[in-house]
């Protein structure tokens, strides 16, 4: 799978191959450069990758080259990790970084915009889910139709933003990998921040109260409008492991803690 670009690109290889669900990767070297040869093998890869080109390194790293299902960027080399922040007594200086990140990958630019999903299409899992399951993931439908159906300062987004897809570039700061391609309101790409499985404490309603008024502050949004993405966010998440026969456990509970949170502004 690797060779043909390999040998195109004069790559070396620089590690052992990964395999995840959506794609193959293999850390290389470009012209001296640390690199990561990255071919999509689902459709949603093959439109992050074009999302990746049009960023162009701005707010996220940079692409070398690419070719059909492969993309060859720029490989983190800094030693911090955002997820180890936030599990060590740094959570809010994790969310103030992701939010100046996510804050730089929705900057307009002046060129038309790749191939992007919207965002009522990429909440298609949720309205069954809530047909057929009901409780919190029918809260979660309901505020998620409202959200989509008037969306507020639309753009670009990256769609999987989590303290693991912003990494530690060092001269070039922090800078974001691995998007989706996504269309819709800016605010669905914080939710994540409290809904991340990586991170135990986004079970624990106090980690939400505490962390609402920094992500609001460092985003621009609303306590409300960020709960309501939570809730939406967190149902679909919820759905899309119903439908892989996952856990969706921890994802409904989250959706729970953030519904009761919103209630107050009511």
């Amino acid at each position: 799978m690797f060779d043909r670009f390999i040998e195109k690109w004069a790559l070396v290889a620089d590690g052992e191959p990964i395999v995840t669900r959506s794609s193959r990767l293999l850390p290389v070297r470009w012209q001296g450069l640390p690199a990561m040869l990255k071919i999509a093998v689902e459709a949603e890869e093959r439109l992050g990758g074009l999302l990746m080109q049009w960023w162009d390194g701005k707010g996220a790293a940079r692409v070398y080259a690419h070719d059909s299902d492969a993309i060859l960027i720029e490989r983190a080399q800094g030693k911090r990790s955002l997820l180890a922040m936030a599990m060590n007594g740094a959570d809010d200086e994790a969310s103030r970084i992701i939010c100046k990140a996510v804050g730089n990958l929705h900057r307009p630019q002046d060129k038309p915009y790749p191939d992007l999903v919207p965002l009522d299409r990429w909440f298609q899992a949720l309205e069954p889910a809530a047909r057929s399951h009901g409780g919190i993931l029918q809260t979660s439908a309901t505020v998620a139709k409202a959200l989509l159906a008037e969306p507020r300062e639309v753009g670009v987004l990256h769609g999987d933003i989590h303290h693991s897809n912003i990494l530690d570039f060092e001269a070039r700061c922090w800078l974001a990998i691995d998007p989706k391609g996504l269309f819709g309101e800016r605010g669905y790409d914080y939710a994540n921040l409290f809904c991340n499985p990586d991170l135990p404490a986004t079970q624990d309603p106090a980690r939400l109260r505490r962390q609402l008024p920094v992500v609001a502050e460092h985003s621009g949004l609303s306590p409300q409008q960020l709960l309501r993405w939570i809730v939406a966010y967190a149902g679909l998440s919820a759905a899309w492991f119903i439908e892989e026969d996952g856990d969706a456990a921890p994802a409904m509970h989250v959706a729970e803690i953030a519904a009761a949170e919103l209630a107050n502004y009511a």
